[in-house]
């Protein structure tokens, strides 16, 4: 099994977790200024990009935490969007003396919706389910365009980002549909209030997959957690606007600089 990390500059490492369906290029906005102070990790999770599934291993959240989780240098500041979110804030669950600090952007422990809470319509995943059996370009096209929803200033960037994403070897197709099937079945919401390393929550105010009605259950299963909300983006805040959430994070990892 091969993990890709791509790494660059030095200093403490932070370490960097896409989300579904694409790979370490999507942190290009942030690359080049995280790696001014830092070094930065940025992973391929298993099964996507140029990173492998092990041969005979189960498809499995908690496989993939744990194939993760062996990547992540000691005292390495994480950083995970969306579904890699989910994957981090597993980890720092099982190991917080590991972590520096959690950082989660567009993320949710639980992110599907049910009468009781606000998240993603399963038809929506259901209907990612039938397309990548279709095409997975034309899929990830779609996924791309959601992030941007009502985020002018994201939608310049998913554009620049997409063949940047898309020149990068197409993911295990049967890691890639699994991972839906987390997104809707995997739940952290009783296990998120142990977490007890530094977190920040960043949200976006536009965000359909992570809606507004969701950041307020989350507030109070963390509430003494640091927390910031974007009014102008979408659910890809760190691509809208990377320098607002570089100052921010840095700001939250060292109060004193």
């Amino acid at each position: 099994m091969t993990i890709y990390r791509h790494t660059q500059g030095q200093g403490e490492t932070v370490v960097v977790l896409h989300g579904w369906g694409l790979n370490h290029q999507v942190w290009q906005p942030i690359m080049a200024p995280l790696a001014e102070s830092h070094q930065l990790i940025a992973i391929d999770l298993p099964g996507f990009g140029r990173s492998d599934w092990p041969t005979g291993k189960a498809i499995s959240f908690a496989n993939m935490v744990a194939l993760v989780s062996a990547e992540i240098p000691a005292g390495a500041h994480l950083i995970g969007w969306s579904l890699g979110g989910l994957i981090a804030s597993a980890i720092a669950l099982q190991q917080p003396r590991n972590i520096a600090s959690l950082t989660t952007i567009a993320s949710s422990p639980k992110f599907q919706a049910d009468e009781q809470w606000p998240g993603i319509d399963s038809k929506v995943l259901d209907n990612f389910h039938l397309q990548l059996q279709r095409s997975y370009d034309k899929t990830i096209e779609r996924f791309l365009a959601i992030q941007a929803m009502g985020d002018e200033h994201a939608r310049a960037q998913v554009k620049w980002l997409k063949p940047l994403v898309l020149e990068q070897p197409e993911p295990n197709l049967t890691v890639l549909d699994q991972a839906l099937d987390w997104l809707a079945d995997v739940d952290l919401r009783a296990q998120l209030p142990n977490i007890s390393v530094p977190l920040l929550r960043y949200y976006g105010r536009l965000d359909s997959l992570v809606p507004n009605r969701a950041i307020a259950e989350i507030d109070k299963l963390v509430p003494k957690s640091a927390k910031h909300v974007d009014p102008q983006a979408s659910h890809a805040p760190f691509i809208s606007d990377p320098q607002q959430f570089i100052d921010r994070w840095l700001a939250f990892t060292n109060p004193t600089r």
